[in-house]
């Protein structure tokens, strides 16, 4: 379908760049964290350390965006609650839903802390990494619980259209990381020189922050969502259709999340430079991806709510017209590291072997964000409007049809190194780019009924 410009596209690109500028600013302090979590790690103590704390959160995200894919259900239900203008469903909604992830929350962080050594023994890394990974994942574990909480609290909060209030809390507490990084790790001040387990005790206490801050933003009743006790006993009335809708996100995260485990399985096979190119190259990627989280999130929104107003239609245009922004944003972004990849490499670590290793991969990189950015965003118009089964199908295929295969091949068995990883990418997201939008445009996911 076309994409006129006319008065209506423009509004409506507007309303989708104001809904998704907070997500994208919140986007943007959650990858400066991670992009000062690297800058430190890898000037302070070194790449055996950086390569520990890549595979470790390796593992982390793993478990937690498992088994935190009700939120996707749950934004879902709650912005085509938003758009039928049904505040007590939300709130329902909202509450029963971070009552699982509570549960859930516990659990992940029982199995971290106790089993974390077990865990590394997965990856082919030298008893230096190893070392400095379970140190990192002991301390880390103790920060899971109040990750999902915010999570849960911030798909919920999304749902209803107020990408704000996550954008403030998660930027306070991502200032308040980088601070107490540098503090921990360097030992600066009246702080002790803690190295990896510094880090680790910092991004868990800044977890803690979030957390608590969602529970009293909620606990308010000055906002469209209003936290109450009775609310979070678990009902079927929710439970059914939550666990519809999200055991597709569940599977679609176990599979994405696996394949990323093998992935890094393929990497650990090369040397510590290379380890530690990877995870520098990942961190350079979530800048450009900035822009394309936000305007996914803001696509999610929109769809749902329009189809909660029975107009089908406007969802679709509004799932294009997201499309297209972020993949605009997103290349234009891209861009920088294609021209200036030595430049962009320097900004995150100093020793030249590690640099001269990346730039050709870099440039990779970039190339790829194009396809990239609009399958995210495609993937996410699909999950506002309840097709989560959809969403679940493209990620799974992409990965494990092309992407897996293909990096196995250009890694481990043709020697292309780093490099091969980004080949692989580039080849699956630019064959489901067209399978994606094909799935968007046939409109089936009208049809779909969220609740009963």
């Amino acid at each position: 379908m076309e994409i006129t410009i006319t008065h209506k596209t423009k509004k409506r690109a507007r309303t989708i760049f104001l809904l998704a500028l907070p997500a994208m600013m919140e986007m943007s302090l959650n990858t400066m964290v991670g992009l000062a979590d690297t800058i430190m790690i890898s000037r302070f103590i070194g790449k055996e350390a950086l390569a520990a704390v890549g595979f470790s959160n390796q593992i982390i995200f793993t478990l937690i965006f498992v088994f935190s894919s009700f939120n996707a259900g749950a934004t879902a239900m709650v912005s085509r609650s938003y758009g039928e203008k049904n505040r007590m469903r939300m709130n329902k909604i909202m509450s029963e839903n971070l009552t699982i992830n509570i549960i859930l929350g516990f659990l992940v962080t029982f199995f971290t802390f106790f089993f974390a050594e077990n865990i590394l023994n997965v990856y082919d890394i030298t008893d230096t990494v190893k070392n400095f990974g379970t140190i990192y994942l002991k301390y880390i574990a103790s920060g899971q619980i109040f990750m999902f909480i915010s999570f849960a609290s911030a798909a919920s909060l999304r749902g209803a259209g107020d990408t704000k209030t996550p954008m403030y809390i998660t930027g306070s507490a991502n200032i308040l990381n980088i601070i107490g990084n540098y503090c921990l790790i360097t030992g600066f001040w009246i702080f002790p020189q803690m190295g990896v387990a510094g880090a680790a005790i910092s991004t868990a206490f800044a977890r803690f922050f979030a957390a608590f801050f969602y529970i009293f933003r909620l606990l308010k009743n000055n906002g469209k969502l209003k936290l109450k006790l009775v609310w979070m006993k678990i009902s079927r009335a929710v439970l059914k259709p939550l666990l519809k809708l999200s055991y597709a996100a569940a599977v679609e995260q176990f599979f994405m999340q696996v394949a990323f485990f093998i992935n890094g399985i393929f990497i650990s096979s090369l040397s510590t430079t290379s380890e530690a190119s990877f995870r520098i190259l990942l961190n350079i990627e979530s800048i450009s991806f900035m822009p394309t989280i936000g305007i996914a999130i803001a696509a999610t929104t929109l769809v749902g709510k329009h189809l909660g107003e029975n107009n089908a239609d406007e969802s679709l245009k509004n799932g294009l017209t997201a499309a297209f922004i972020g993949t605009l944003l997103g290349s234009s972004i891209a861009l920088i590291y294609f021209i200036f990849p030595g430049f962009s490499l320097s900004l995150f670590t100093n020793e030249a072997e590690v640099i001269k290793s990346s730039i050709k991969t870099l440039r990779l990189v970039a190339f790829n964000q194009i396809f990239l950015a609009f399958v995210v965003i495609m993937t996410g118009s699909l999950r506002g409007a309840g097709d989560t089964k959809g969403a679940m199908y493209i990620t799974v295929m992409r990965l494990w049809l092309v992407f897996i295969p293909l990096s196995y091949i250009f890694v481990v068995k043709n020697n292309f190194g780093v490099a091969g990883v980004w080949m692989a990418e580039t080849t699956s997201f630019l064959i489901f780019s067209i399978i994606v939008f094909k799935r968007f445009i046939n409109m089936k996911w009208a049809q779909i009924k969220i609740f009963e």
